[in-house]
């Protein structure tokens, strides 16, 4: 038995797999913290004093300090920059925090948030003292509990108190852990007032209250309306005045309540991260990273002059610092200092001992991670201190006060400190370990995927592009049986050996065969296309002529553009600024268009007419070779004699010179995308249009353009749809107007303020009506074209009206100033289907390349870019009431990949409609998409494996790697649509 398997079938069978190797890789480099102590293992003894040199003196001080503090209350801002308490806006808008900050009992700092910066990781970078993995960022809508040694479990632990309001991520991180809490959802962002008030309305209630020691408070709203409208929006400021008037409300009631003989209370202001100048979050930009962390309470020194010089800490310095606050143990996982000033006001041997503690933890935390340990700089920084301060407790014990001990005291303080410094350096690049083995794993996977596309080229672009699988050759069953049970092996002595945590060994022995097995198939299937590559190299071919070969300038653009991108990948500054090299590929495939258009209407001569009669003659003496050199002799004849017969089809009228402006008709289309939104890194900052639009000054200028681009995308979507599809856009792209006025991003003629704004959810579910219904129109035709009559018309106009129904989700998820990118991107595949690529009778492998390019290159004019600050999670949230994750998930991915998506499908519909076209044209953009996309992961998997100890391997690499694996999954579903459209994908034949 033989299974004939089509390419469109073997690249979606090939995507599969290649999805299930990068999830293996992203599982394996992503870890999840190794050797991390457990709770159960955390509640170890204090270490005691260092001990005096000689003998006679010892110190008694085993146990814990006391707390410095009675109660302590945590405001966390969410999304609150540095300079919107430092900075103009603080000054503005929060004068009370101002005043306190320059005047008042309090210190000051930037504390600093390593990527991604998002909320969950953030959360326990500040509670466990940790940096956590960067895979948190995937789970962040999905916050499981945190099982290591943390700051409130050590609170609970201790009998606190603890009541908290806001974020429910801290519910799901440490359930039962609160005597009291009201958790809100964080991901509805277009809730900006009721997200906070229910916060802000329990304070009154538990500030009069004395049953609480430690109270966390949660505010979203600011980080609401960074999403949603920027940070330079004029709902900052009243944010920031609601924010300055809770703190001052919760100073003064700590304040009063403050004994003469009681402990004082401490009040942190931080926020989790930043926000970049999009108002978005989740990547390494200043304003991203950079948030303020304040200290306010009685027992610090009152200030006497301006706001000078802000001291940077880190962010995981905050858990050690309120431990010690607490009277608590630090956590085992944490590799923060303590912010000395805090504790400053304590006397020397305090000081000391809240040092050494700290140093102790962090040099045992060393040992567990380091097997060279006794070698770190900051391990022996840390013992000459310790031996220091033993001295010091010697002369302290004797009952020496001069100034020897005071001195002696300062001294081991400054060693102290250098030594913490030292070690936490050292642990903040070992708290995390990679999984090499299932990288490994993936990594082969995905390589082989890679191999196996790559030799089936010549057969995948066939004419007839099938491949004949035998089912049971005996050489490749002997084969992959031996291979199974080398690799089986190998998997046992590896899990067995490894001394580490390992996300592969710890699946199931069912699901690790099944992974070896596909490791040898597809090994087995290599080996059986190189076998086939050799056999028909050694044939003779019947027709010399059928050898010569010949490549276009776009052939070999397409190809030089092609390497030039992956090997790019190799360079972070390349990476942040990818979009520069898809717009100069783009750019560069449109002069090389109009040099092809200028060549078929001008150099051609009616002598090539006559030519194409011999030319025809040649293509079909080689038609019997076809099998042997694997090449698609239809697709060739149709380009050859096609741009011959093209330059007498195509010089009627005006047609002609259109079709010489079009490339730059879509140059003039791409320059002005590229002014719309500024992307990447370096430039990112510069002010664009799409800034401009979005200004509260420009909101008519934003409404005209918004009505103007709705009204084009009817034009250009409605020409192929059903009359009930037509009035279905129609009614649809009326609703998204209404949905965007509803929120308040434009407005009608007749709407004088905006005063009522709501959060859409009626006209947004009003749009989801006709985007399915237009969809389920358009597959109600596909199917009547797959199961009851094979009629291309039918199918040409279902996949239209699905492709129809996209644009209009697309149109409603897309923000205002972003609709004109929609608009291009119709414009542009109007232009270059019926101007280009009709014309110049491409074949379906170069047009499939070109629509990845412009995919790829709409992904960027979007405004999206390497970086996780640019996703736009709030159109995740439009038409829902609440968070539901699965809508929520698919509309984010949807907006983000829309440029793509919309390609990748308009490739489908131009392939299916064109009759005149081979059958496997669909086939061979499949095939030709996979392969797109399988390069430059593969490679670039191989370049973060290489890199994986890169300075900017979390802020620049890692992004990247995850938005390539979402990719990698987005392009095996459209594969599998392609598979789908694609009739008769195999056939079993009997030899």
């Amino acid at each position: 038995m033989r299974l004939r398997l089509r390419s469109g079938a073997l690249s979606a069978g090939c995507l599969l797999a290649e999805a299930l190797g990068v999830a293996l890789f992203l599982r394996g480099f992503f870890p999840l913290p190794v050797r991390s102590v457990s709770r159960g293992e955390a509640r170890a003894e204090p270490p005691a004093e260092p001990a005096p040199p000689g003998t006679g003196i010892a110190s008694n001080w085993t146990k814990i300090p006391p707390p410095l503090f009675r109660k302590v209350v945590i405001v966390l801002i969410d999304a609150l920059r540095d300079d919107f308490v430092f900075g103009s806006k603080g000054k503005q808008f929060m004068p009370y925090t101002t005043q306190v900050v320059e005047k008042g009992t309090s210190y000051s700092f930037i504390a600093e948030a390593k990527p991604p910066t998002v909320t969950m990781p953030r959360i326990k970078a500040l509670m466990t003292g940790s940096i956590p993995g960067f895979i948190d960022v995937v789970v962040n809508l999905n916050s499981p509990a945190l099982m290591t040694d943390n700051l409130i479990w050590q609170a609970k632990a201790a009998g606190k108190r603890i009541i908290f309001y806001g974020d429910d991520t801290w519910v799901k991180l440490f359930p039962k852990h609160f005597v009291e809490y009201d958790g809100t959802t964080s991901f509805f962002v277009s809730d900006f007032t009721e997200v906070d008030d229910n916060v802000t309305r329990h304070l009154d209630r538990v500030l009069k209250r004395e049953d609480w020691d430690l109270l966390i408070l949660h505010y979203l709203g600011l980080d609401h309306i960074g999403h949603v409208t920027g940070p330079n929006s004029p709902l900052v400021g009243p944010k920031l005045r609601e924010m300055d008037n809770i703190l001052k409300k919760i100073h003064i009631s700590l304040l009063s309540k403050e004994g003469e003989a009681s402990l004082p209370s401490l009040l942190v202001v931080c926020g989790d991260h930043g926000m970049s100048e999009t108002g978005s979050h989740g990547g390494s930009s200043e304003g991203e990273v950079h948030t303020p962390l304040l200290f306010i309470s009685s027992a610090f020194e009152k200030k006497s002059g301006p706001l000078t010089q802000l001291e940077l800490v880190q962010q995981t310095d905050l858990a050690s610092t309120l431990a010690v606050g607490l009277g608590l143990p630090i956590s085992r996982n944490n590799v923060g200092n303590i912010i000395l000033p805090v504790v400053g006001s304590r006397t020397m041997r305090e000081q000391l001992r809240f040092l050494h503690m700290n140093g102790f933890q962090l040099s045992t935390l060393l040992q567990e991670n380091t097997p060279a340990y006794g070698k770190d700089l900051g391990y022996e920084q840390f013992k000459i201190a310790e031996k220091s301060h033993g001295n010091w407790i010697k002369l302290y014990l004797e009952g020496n006060n001069s100034e020897i001990l005071l001195n002696l005291g300062k001294k081991v303080l400054k060693q102290y400190l250098e030594a913490l410094r030292t070690l936490s350096s050292s642990l903040s690049k070992q708290v995390a370990q990679y999984d090499m083995y299932s990288m490994m794993v993936g990594t082969v996977i995905i390589m082989e995927v890679l191999l196996l596309l790559l030799l089936s080229v010549p057969k995948a672009l066939s004419s007839r592009a099938e491949f004949e699988v035998p089912l049971s050759p005996p050489f490749f069953s002997l084969l992959f049986y031996l291979m199974c049970l080398m690799l089986c092996a190998i998997h046992v002595i590896v899990c067995t050996s490894a001394e580490s945590l390992c996300y592969f060994c710890s699946m199931s022995w069912l699901t690790a065969v099944g992974v070896m097995m596909l490791i040898s198939a597809l090994m087995c299937g290599i080996l059986s296309a190189v076998g086939k590559i050799l056999e028909n190299s050694r044939l003779p071919l019947k027709n010399a002529g059928a050898s010569n070969s010949s490549w276009s300038e776009v052939d070999v653009l397409i190809l030089a553009g092609t390497i030039g991108h992956v090997l790019s990948l190799g360079a972070s500054s390349f990476i942040e600024e990818e979009h520069q090299t898809w717009y100069f590929l783009i750019n560069t495939l449109c002069l090389a268009l109009c040099q092809e258009l200028c060549r078929n209407h001008f150099l051609l001569k009616e002598c090539d007419l006559q030519l194409g009669t011999t030319v025809k003659q040649n293509f079909d003496s080689i038609g019997e070779a076809s099998e042997c050199r694997n090449i698609d002799v239809q697709a060739a004849s149709d380009s050859k004699l096609g741009k011959a017969a093209s330059s007498a089809e195509f010089v009627k009228g005006s047609d002609k010179w259109i079709s010489l402006a079009s490339p730059w008709i879509i140059l003039i289309c791409c320059r002005l995308l590229r002014s719309l939104n500024q992307t990447g890194v370096q430039w990112a900052h510069r002010p664009d249009f799409g800034h401009w639009l979005t200004s509260s000054e420009h909101k008519s200028e934003l409404s005209v353009l918004a009505a103007v681009s709705l009204v084009m995308i009817f034009v250009l979507v409605q020409r192929r749809c059903s009359l009930v599809s037509k009035i279905a856009m129609a009614l649809g792209l009326l609703g998204v107007y209404s949905y965007r006025a509803a929120i308040g991003n434009v407005v009608f003629p007749w709407q004088r303020d905006s005063k009522d704004i709501s959060k859409g959810i009626t006209e947004a579910r009003f749009v989801y009506v006709f985007v399915l219904g237009i969809v389920f129109t358009g597959t109600k035709d596909l199917l009547k074209s797959q199961v009851i009559s094979a009629d291309s018309s039918v199918k040409s106009t279902g996949l239209w009206e699905v492709y129809s129904g996209l644009v209009l989700l697309s149109a409603l998820l897309f923000r205002p100033h972003n609709l004109p990118v929609l608009v291009f991107c119709l414009l542009i595949q109007t232009v270059m289907t019926k101007y280009i690529w009709r014309p110049l009778k491409f074949d379906a492998a170069q047009i499939t390349i070109m629509h990845y390019w412009f995919g790829q290159a709409f992904f960027y004019f979007q405004g999206n870019s390497n970086g996780i600050a640019t996703v736009d999670v709030s159109a995740g949230f439009v038409g829902l009431e609440s968070y539901v994750e699965i809508p929520a998930i698919f509309l984010t991915a949807f907006a983000t990949y829309a440029g793509p998506l919309l390609w990748a499908i308009h490739l489908l519909c131009y392939l299916s409609s064109e009759v005149s076209r081979n059958s496997a044209a669909v086939g061979h953009g499949c095939f030709c998409y996979a392969l797109m996309r399988s390069i430059p992961v593969a490679i670039y998997i191989v370049l973060v494996t290489g890199l994986r100890y890169h300075l900017f391997i979390w802020s620049v690499f890692s992004p990247k790697l995850l938005y390539e694996g979402v990719h990698v999954f987005i392009t095996a579903a459209i594969c599998l649509f392609f598979t789908a459209m694609d009739q008769n994908h195999f056939q079993n034949v009997q030899d």
